[in-house]
């Protein structure tokens, strides 16, 4: 595989992969693409892709019908960004989210995980996106 086919290929799997967990689908999410001796750095989770797992199944259980919109996707060597909006609640403004994921080989490996709340009444007449 050329050295793009494979950017393009963990592009792909990185938003197949949130979007996988957003549906609801997150043990599928997981056996798909991840690689279970991988890690995360979630500090609101315990380490390892098992307990990040089960925290996102336990999320959709609270938060069913959440939306992710995908808005930009990065690639570098092993690395992938994807730059979204989620919805957590219809009606509510969301956050910006970006979740950076290594990769060795089609697994995914590391990932990494931060956001920022959209307030209701920004300022910035630009919008979040």
């Amino acid at each position: 595989m050329l050295v793009d086919d494979k950017i393009q290929s963990r592009k792909a799997s990185a938003v197949d992969f949130l979007q996988l967990i957003v549906s609801g689908e997150v043990d599928e999410a997981y056996k798909k693409y991840a690689d279970m001796k991988g890690k995360h750095h979630n500090p609101y989770v315990p380490a390892g892709l098992p307990s990040l797992q089960k925290a996102m199944a336990d999320d959709n259980v609270r938060s069913p019908g959440k939306k992710l919109t995908v808005k930009n996707v990065l690639a570098d060597g092993n690395l992938v960004a994807v730059h979204s909006h989620l919805v957590m609640r219809q009606g509510e403004t969301g956050m910006i989210v970006v979740h950076l994921f290594r990769f060795d080989g089609d697994r995914i490996m590391e990932f990494w995980d931060c956001g920022q709340q959209i307030p209701p009444d920004s300022p910035n007449k630009d919008g979040a996106f």
